[in-house]
């Protein structure tokens, strides 16, 4: 029973309902609207009709009636003239006088119909309204029997007797309001079923709208570490509904080259680490079953620190990216020559350079490249791209540093001539852990674990400056570094990883 409480509550929540109930809301208003729009129009429309034909009347009015009598007369009484013989003329004043009345300035009524009677004769006030007034009066009144008319009141002006007298003419509305009343009827029962039409069909509408919605939320349940390789199918047309799907399919891609990582650098960790603790066992082990003098023991000792220190650096260079990504390496900003920083850390790779048979060479491009720099994290960028660059540059190959201030920034360009980087790694190697190495290669302490790129992203982005790098396979690869020379801007902050 809770469950089929719980059934109505959840659709009425659902996104197919809501966006179903506020077209309908939306489609009701505006056929309501347009109903009443339809009614006053067809209601003015009427009203317009039955004032041209009390208009024309009036005219046939002006042309029949005669009002007579003696001018020292007080008694006055109306004519009509017309050809009785003529049977269209009958007809045409006999609906003239269908609904008329006729009185004298002091509110006397000299003739009147019977249909009029019915709906009572003007007071004396309205009739010194209408005579003094220079446009026609305009009046709806109802019928002993509940007939509604509208009613036209006016004068006409007898130059003999220089008198006014009051007339008034009118038409039946009944006909005109019936028909008004069947539309309003006709839209109360039409209305109704054109809304529960309307909602079915936004209903079906809605929910196939959303089926791309529902297609992405049944792949993001199916979704988990061992199948981010599923992909939401791209719909044919380009709308909305198309750019989530492609934005729903970037962001697993994007997760699954995280997990990838993640994965493989849990790899490379634990090797780094297992490898050197091993040792260090092994030795220590050694020592202590075959060691039997002091020498041996001190040995075994002055190996087992090298392998802890090896170690120990693996753990400091974790720990300081971690500081980094969660913005507790604050840069110490200072005036900086980076022509003589990037210098001192070239001459600094003169000795390994020449013991791989590498030339080094050092050249400034321009006499001033100076800026706010924070100096070890400088150092600390410089020393791992001279790093991969030695690392990763055979016997009789050839390094170039240059710096130079170009359209307003340092620029630092270090070229080698090394192995280069296939193009599918290089939009992934300054992420976090990411190793550039073949199918058969393994990690290794010499090869590093992948933080190196990551420390000099993240330097450059402190300094509010851009990295690039362009490298071509089995020719050499350029890194190319620009950094504002007067950028005071804070620090921004890595995502952590996952």
């Amino acid at each position: 029973r809770k469950q089929s409480v719980a059934q109505p509550k959840r659709i009425a929540r659902g996104l197919r309902f809501t966006l179903t109930a506020t077209y309908t809301i939306l489609f009701t208003l505006l056929l309501v609207g347009v109903s009443l729009l339809f009614r006053q129009t067809l209601a003015s429309t009427l009203r317009a009709q039955s004032q041209a034909d009390l208009e024309q009347q009036w005219a046939v009015l002006k042309g029949y009636l005669r009002i007579e009598g003696d001018p020292g007369q007080t008694n006055y009484h109306a004519n009509w003239y017309f050809d009785t013989s003529d049977p269209e003329e009958n007809i045409i004043s006999a609906r003239v006088r269908g609904v008329y009345a006729i009185a004298d300035a002091s509110g006397q009524t000299l003739e009147h119909s019977a249909t009029y009677q019915t709906l009572g004769f003007d007071r004396p006030a309205e009739i010194a309204r209408v005579l003094a007034s220079t446009q026609p009066v305009w009046g709806t009144r109802t019928s002993d029997a509940g007939v509604p008319y509208q009613i036209r009141a006016g004068w006409l002006y007898d130059e003999e007797r220089k008198r006014k007298f009051f007339v008034a003419i009118g038409t039946s509305l009944e006909d005109k309001e019936q028909l008004l009343s069947r539309f309003t009827w006709l839209v109360v029962g039409i209305v109704p079923l054109m809304i529960l039409a309307g909602y079915g069909i936004g209903w079906v509408l809605a929910g196939r709208a959303l089926t791309p919605v529902m297609a992405i939320a049944q792949t993001a349940q199916r979704i988990s570490g061992s199948n981010l390789s599923l992909r939401i199918p791209q719909p044919r047309v380009d709308d909305e509904l198309g750019f989530l799907v492609a934005t729903f399919n970037q962001m697993i891609e994007r997760l699954e080259i995280n997990f990838n990582q993640v994965r493989q650098f849990s790899t490379d960790v634990s090797h780094e680490l297992r490898t050197p603790i091993t040792v260090v066992r092994g030795q220590l082990e050694v020592a202590l079953f075959t060691a039997k003098t002091a020498e041996q023991f001190r040995e075994a000792v002055v190996d087992s620190l090298a392998d802890i220190e090896r170690l120990s650096q693996i753990v400091r260079a974790l720990l300081l990216l971690s500081q980094a990504e969660t913005g507790q390496v604050i840069l110490q900003r200072q005036r900086l020559d980076l022509a003589e920083v990037a210098e001192e850390i070239t001459d600094q790779f003169q000795i390994p350079a020449e013991g791989g048979g590498i030339s080094l060479e050092f050249k400034r491009l321009s006499p001033h490249a100076a800026g706010q720099f924070d100096r070890m994290q400088i150092e600390r960028m410089l020393s791992n791209l001279l790093s991969n660059a030695v690392k990763f540059t055979p016997h009789g190959g050839a390094i170039r540093v240059t710096v130079e201030e170009k359209d307003g920034a340092a620029e630092i360009r270090i070229a080698d001539t090394g192995q280069g980087i296939p193009p599918e790694h290089l939009p992934h190697i300054f992420d976090r852990f990411y190793r550039v190495r073949g199918p058969s290669e393994q990690a290794s302490p010499e090869k590093g674990l992948g933080l190196g790129l990551s420390f000099v992203a993240w330097i450059v982005r402190a300094h509010g400056g851009t990295v690039e790098v362009d490298s071509i396979p089995g020719k050499g690869t350029t890194f190319v570094v620009r950094l504002p020379p007067d950028e005071t801007a804070p620090q921004p902050e890595l995502p952590r990883p996952a």
